[in-house]
């Protein structure tokens, strides 16, 4: 697969840089984003290998961060692969931006197993993040489905809100998902749906936040994230942060 370089690096000065070049580069590589069922796996809803990613940082140090990338074989989850590397972050967190912060690691990650491991790549990528839920439609599952060519989906734990999508608004209908499975959409004021509040194991009391990252429909990537969840968290995320969380200890 072809993985696209970002062409943004290097440290930055934020009000320079966010309106001149950020937002920009956002729009061209938005454009590219397919909403849509491309492949036989999401229009048979079977498929044998799903990847997570996600960063987990050092408490206090917000310029080192440990990224993971992991491969579950399905039915079992199995962990097939696993890249888990100590990155230095040379932008800082800014909020609608996280993108810029933490892509570049997890897109060298992708690289190295298309590099390393072709026959692993999966079909699937479960990031730690948003999709095109996000102010501005491109939040860091979209950057990374967009870099790496490869399906994408957005799990977030946290709601972000943004444009009459608050998280007051949502208690209510929250205590009405019952099922793994039930859901409600996230709405925009103008009726535009971002993304789904998705209950996903019996035992969950909160739900995740689901959106399309790149390469598949909103109603496939929830019932791909509710298939690889035995917790509230789908497995392969949920393995990718417990190793680097493991791997940060390690460091210690």
């Amino acid at each position: 697969m072809e993985v696209i370089e970002m062409e943004s690096g290097g440290n930055v000065d934020e009000d320079s840089v966010i309106d001149a070049n950020w937002i920009v580069e956002e729009e061209k590589f938005k454009s590219k984003i397919i909403c849509h069922d491309m492949y036989d796996w999401q229009h048979k809803r079977c498929i044998s290998r799903v990847g997570g990613m996600d960063l987990s940082f050092i408490k206090g140090n917000e310029k080192v961060a440990c990224a993971a990338l992991v491969i579950c074989e399905l039915p079992d989850f199995e962990v097939v692969y696993e890249d888990i590397k100590m990155v230095s972050l040379t932008i800082p967190y800014i909020p609608g931006f996280l993108g810029y912060r933490e892509a570049p690691a997890l897109v060298e990650a992708f690289s190295r197993l298309c590099d390393t491991n072709p026959s692993l790549v999966p079909e699937c990528i479960l990031v730690d993040g948003n999709g095109v839920l996000h102010p501005r439609g491109y939040g860091l599952a979209s950057h990374v489905g967009v870099l790496c060519d490869v399906p994408a989906v957005g799990v977030a734990k946290n709601l972000y809100q943004m444009d009459g999508i608050l998280r007051d608004d949502q208690k209510q209908k929250i205590s009405h998902l019952r099922e793994p499975g039930d859901h409600f959409a996230l709405k925009t004021n103008s009726g535009n749906t971002l993304g789904l509040a998705v209950k996903t194991s019996p035992s969950s009391t909160k739900p995740v936040y689901v959106s399309v990252g790149h390469k598949i429909s909103l109603p496939t990537a929830a019932w791909l994230v509710c298939y690889c969840s035995k917790y509230r968290i789908p497995e392969p995320v949920r393995q990718a942060d417990i190793r680097s969380r493991e791997f940060i200890r390690g460091k210690k």
